[in-house]
């Protein structure tokens, strides 16, 4: 896989989209205010979805209801106990079925992750850590905050102010800061085909056209 320096703003990548990442240091002393979080919630609602549906839905845990947030913290698996010091946690979900005619909606999930993004992305121009976590008790989380049948709880969400790295136990400490890493290019995007990598010359493409550097130039 291709490593990523943290802050690298990259050839032809948006700085912001550069410098999004998942941290797990999170300053427990310092509150996230309300508006902050409105202003995420805001970005996550304008995403775009298929046909307009937004089947995305956000349950917020912060002080304002200190026993909900204590509730939503003892959800999170061990390997996520760091984010029990984020003074902010969302819960995130996805509407199963269409809200027009109660077919099943395969695109809902997608979206979800379209409006989560925005929400990341927010955060990052705000100078927020945020985290999207899988390790939770979703069944439980359904019970205790009235989660209805029908919605796919998708992930856990930590939110605070970064902290420094040392504030990690060592083995966490390590892994936040470690180079990213993302998989290349040509094993992610095809051309034309399964498996043919994007990027490598179309069939149509001769060798003395590959050699003259034909199509190789990029416009933006």
């Amino acid at each position: 896989m291709n490593t990523i320096e943290r802050w690298d703003s990259r050839p032809l990548v948006h700085e912001l989209l550069a410098r999004r990442w998942s941290p797990r240091a999170i300053d427990s002393h310092r509150p996230v205010s309300r508006l902050a979080v409105l202003t995420l919630l805001e970005a996550a609602r304008i995403a775009p979805s298929c046909f307009n549906e937004q089947p995305w839905r956000f349950l917020v845990f912060d002080d304002e209801d200190p026993e909900a947030l204590e509730q939503a913290r003892s959800l999170l698996v061990a390997g996520n106990s760091w984010a029990k010091l984020a003074p902010v946690l969302i819960l995130t979900a996805a509407a199963e079925r269409w809200q027009t005619d109660g077919c099943p909606n395969r695109h809902a999930q997608h979206d979800l992750g379209l409006a989560s993004e925005n929400l990341a992305l927010q955060a990052t121009s705000l100078g927020l850590a945020v985290h999207f976590m899988a390790g939770f008790d979703s069944e439980s989380a359904r019970q205790i905050f009235g989660v209805p049948e029908g919605f796919t709880l998708m992930a856990m969400v930590a939110i605070g102010h970064p902290a420094a790295a040392e504030s990690l136990p060592e083995k966490l400490r390590a892994r936040e800061l470690a180079l990213r890493q993302r998989r290349p290019i040509d094993e992610i995007a095809f051309q034309g085909r399964w498996a043919r990598p994007f990027g490598a010359a179309p069939p149509r493409l001769v060798a003395s056209e590959a050699a003259a550097g034909v199509g190789s130039a990029v416009t933006i």
